[in-house]
């Protein structure tokens, strides 16, 4: 019984967010269920285990939900993301018009601003790129998306993505763990998602398909509609609700100036992992006061928010000025932090329950026992709990919150090096969490006038099976060189 109820809850949970219910009442409502079958105490779940693992998450990542979301929308309303996005596509022109949205969105993601803002601004740029080119608008979702959602959220080494941080506090790694297998994993995502988009382009182009007939990208009504929004604030760190409420800058930057806070988000997260914090005396992180904690436990996170709020003075000192009402922009960007947090902490406190049940011994012993070893079985239980939520940050938490430790057990017993286990546990967590009812692929599926059945398969290749390759690479390569 405890084991079906886990089942049921977590079906009801997949089901109803997919239609637009709030994560932040279908969350504990599961739990409750799941918890009534193993004849479990249902308030002391709600209160104890549910919020304490919800808070937990919340303490240790808020601060980087804030200032993600902080620094996406005053690059957005600086006009600093336009400006990369317009410089990248005028370099390389419209017969590379497929390469330039990938490479802009990869740019900007990669230097710290938020996946859902890369969107809104990218897919405009990209309409009028692929129509000029004569590209079918059913391609757009998936250049954006591998150049937003794969390699640079989570393999290439640094990147501030919040799913690259949330093994840190678990494996006491940097955001910069197995950089040599994070680069090689990059450049195979990188590399198969642009092999696939030029051969659906020459198959297009051999078949008479143009761009195609069709109003504008519906941006604007995306960012208004209250299921996309519902769906979207599971998958990452920005509530589309706040795209609009705030003054964008009339004229973009020079590129120097925009591309500075990205320069800076990549050099002073470099800085803090390896030359600042290993220098301090962190030895009062044992006291009681501080959380009896290490370093190791924190210097990851620290890291990123200490990048993310450099790179914010950083352009309110350059670009601030262009910014019509300053106070509007940063409210909007503090405001969109809140619900993604509260949503995907909602998701942790789901999986904190289900961990603490009796019947939850049997899943773990099913994970742990498959073939392969520790690092297989990571790959599979982030892979399937990204899946199932929806959310690469909630599946990778769960299943870390649930597992972490006996992973670290396995890895000293193993000689796996914890860097190891980081880069395997993110990208399994960014591969099959690309499902149809992932937040970020209906929320791109929207913003490009494009629908599951015109645009999804071409997702399935860049964003799932590249990143499937990659992971079986660095698995691999991982298990026969160690980590490097």
């Amino acid at each position: 019984m405890g084991l079906a109820g886990v089942l049921l809850g977590l079906a009801l949970l997949v089901w109803l967010a997919f239609r637009g219910w709030s994560v932040l009442l279908l969350a504990p409502l599961a739990a409750m269920v799941a918890a009534a079958f193993a004849g479990e105490p249902l308030l002391a779940h709600w209160t104890q285990t549910f919020m304490g693992s919800a808070a937990q998450f919340l303490a240790q990542f808020f601060p980087l939900f804030l200032m993600g979301a902080l620094f996406g929308k005053l690059m957005e309303d600086s006009g600093s993301v336009s400006a990369i996005a317009q410089w990248m596509t005028g370099r390389l022109g419209t017969e590379r018009a497929m390469l330039a949205v990938v490479l802009a969105g990869a740019l900007v993601t990669y230097g710290g601003v938020s996946l859902f803002v890369a969107f809104f601004v990218l897919a405009p740029m990209a309409e009028a790129l692929f129509r000029t080119a004569g590209l079918p608008r059913r391609l757009m979702p998936a250049a954006i998306a591998l150049g937003t959602s794969t390699f640079t959220m989570s393999a290439l080494p640094g990147t501030p993505a919040i799913q690259n941080a949330i093994p840190m506090p678990f494996f006491g790694t940097t955001p910069f763990a197995a950089p040599g297998l994070g680069v090689i994993a990059a450049a195979i995502m990188l590399g198969f998602g642009l092999w696939w988009l030029a051969r659906a382009a020459a198959t297009a182009k051999r078949r008479g398909e143009g761009f195609g007939e069709g109003a504008p990208a519906p941006v604007d009504a995306a960012a208004e509609d209250p299921l996309i929004r519902e769906r979207a604030t599971t998958a990452h760190a920005f509530d589309p609700a706040e795209i609009h409420r705030s003054q964008p800058a009339e004229m973009s930057p020079s590129i120097a100036a925009a591309a500075l806070p990205l320069v800076i988000v990549i050099a002073v997260n470099l800085l803090m992992s390896f030359v600042v914090l290993p220098r301090l005396d962190t030895a009062f992180l044992a006291e009681p006061r501080w959380g009896a904690t290490s370093l190791s436990a924190v210097g990851g996170v620290w890291s990123v928010a200490t990048a993310l709020a450099a790179a914010i003075v950083t352009l309110l000192l350059t670009t601030g000025r262009r910014l019509p009402v300053i106070r509007a922009s940063v409210d909007a960007g503090a405001n969109a932090a809140v619900l993604p947090a509260l949503s995907v902490a909602s998701l942790v406190g789901f999986g904190a329950v289900v961990a603490a049940l009796p019947a939850f011994a049997l899943v773990r012993d099913w994970v742990l026992g498959l073939g392969g070893g520790p690092l297989v079985s990571l790959a599979v239980a982030t892979n399937v709990l990204s899946a199932l939520t929806g959310s690469a940050s909630g599946g990778l938490t769960i299943a870390l919150d649930a597992l972490g430790p006996t992973y670290l057990r396995l890895a000293a017993q193993h000689g796996i090096d914890p860097a190891l286990l980081h880069r395997v546990a993110v990208i399994g967590a960014g591969t099959l969490d690309s499902l149809p009812h992932n937040g970020a692929v209906v929320t791109l599926l929207a913003v490009c006038g494009s629908t599951h059945g015109k645009s999804y398969f071409d997702i399935v290749m860049v964003g799932i099976v590249g990143a499937l390759l990659a992971l079986v690479a660095v698995i691999v390569l991982g298990s026969l060189l160690g980590s490097f």
